[in-house]
């Protein structure tokens, strides 16, 4: 009994295997296949779109937990000061990195006063009216940026707007002093002059009286 040859395969073979098996996978069918779910574009507001950016920088922000006495880390992202473009106010608006969540939201006032962070030249301090959670809270913020260039130039504009504020408080408060003392003068001469048309008119009817008297009877 001769035994059987070994049963080899030819590399040539497998090769035009692979090479038909490749071409069916690749080979293009022409059909169009439609997404299942088609998605729409959809408009999102941030509430900014009425406001000019003056300031737009990244940092970290924390807030002072008077129940723990310590700093809390608020979130890490861009801090904005934005103009609103009718009214002219300014106000401080922080959203953290990716979630975009509020992190701080408060107006800036003519009593907003920042500080040196004791101990770091890349931070400051200030207390504020902040809005982030819905409802106004006093807060007190520390904010560290990644260069002292970068703290001086937000530090300067917040006390720029800030002192700005105060000069247009303090002559609206003079205009309304002088205002108030014009109307008070006005007032007072309203009254003398009704004083003296009283005066007049006793004294006319004194005179009438007199003559009355002094004419002769029939």
């Amino acid at each position: 009994m001769a035994d059987k040859e070994p049963v080899v395969e030819r590399p040539e073979a497998a090769e035009e295997e692979d090479s038909a098996a490749a071409a069916g996978e690749e080979e293009d069918t022409g059909a169009q296949v439609a997404p299942i779910v088609r998605l729409e574009e959809v408009a999102v507001t941030t509430g900014e779109e009425d406001e000019d950016v003056l300031l737009d920088m990244k940092s970290k922000l924390y807030r002072f937990d008077k129940d723990g006495n310590q700093w809390k880390e608020r979130g890490t992202g861009t801090v904005k000061l934005l103009k609103h473009k009718e009214t002219g106010k300014v106000r401080l608006v922080m959203r953290q990195a990716k979630t975009l969540k509020i992190c701080a939201n408060h107006l800036v006032a003519s009593t907003t006063k920042m500080q040196e962070h004791a101990g770091s030249d890349k931070s400051c301090v200030w207390h504020a009216a902040d809005f982030a959670d819905g409802e106004l809270k006093e807060e007190l913020f520390a904010i560290r940026f990644g260069s002292v260039e970068n703290c001086k130039k937000f530090k300067d504009l917040v006390e720029e707007i800030a002192e700005a504020l105060a000069k247009d408080e303090s002559k609206e408060n003079e205009d309304s002093s002088s205002t108030a003392g014009l109307l008070e003068k006005l007032t007072v001469s309203e009254s003398k002059s009704e004083e003296a048309v009283k005066a007049e008119s006793t004294e006319s009817g004194k005179e009438a009286e007199t003559k009355a008297e002094a004419a002769p009877s029939e």
